[in-house]
């Protein structure tokens, strides 16, 4: 059973996390400001399943306007390029470039460097105690 008091704190420390750890804010301390950073992020985690512009729009909860500007500087800054649908020539999908996969891993390295240095002084168990019940955390919000 959760208490009121933790159910508290968690939220707390959720909004807190958001305000300060956007993608945007991650990406501009990694040194890799860029406005499409959360159109890499939407295709990286769509792993292997092919995505368009409205797959960019519905992960990233944002109109397909919006979504196509995004994709339309991510493809102009050479991060992601448009390829024909094979199944269904009619749909575009988009897939990372090689310097969109490069991006992606600097931002991923500067994060984890972050994320090390917020748990310097915790030892190894309290690090995997703390992996495990935050992604199972997250799962659960899922649902």
């Amino acid at each position: 059973m959760t208490t009121p008091d933790a159910v508290g704190r968690v939220e707390a420390a959720m909004v807190t996390i958001r305000r300060r750890q956007t993608r945007r804010t991650f990406a501009e301390q990694a040194g890799r400001a860029d406005p499409v950073q959360e159109v890499l992020d939407a295709l990286e985690a769509a792993g292997t399943t092919p995505i368009g512009v409205n797959g960019v729009a519905a992960a990233l909860g944002v109109d397909q306007p919006r979504a196509s500007k995004l994709v339309a500087a991510a493809v102009t800054a050479g991060l992601v390029r448009r390829e024909a649908d094979q199944a269904d020539g009619r749909r575009t999908n988009l897939v990372l470039t090689d310097a969109g996969r490069e991006q992606l891993d600097a931002v991923h390295d500067h994060r984890r460097r972050r994320f090390a240095t917020a748990m310097t002084g915790w030892t190894e168990l309290e690090q995997e105690n703390f992996a495990q019940l935050l992604t199972r955390f997250v799962a659960a919000l899922e649902h």
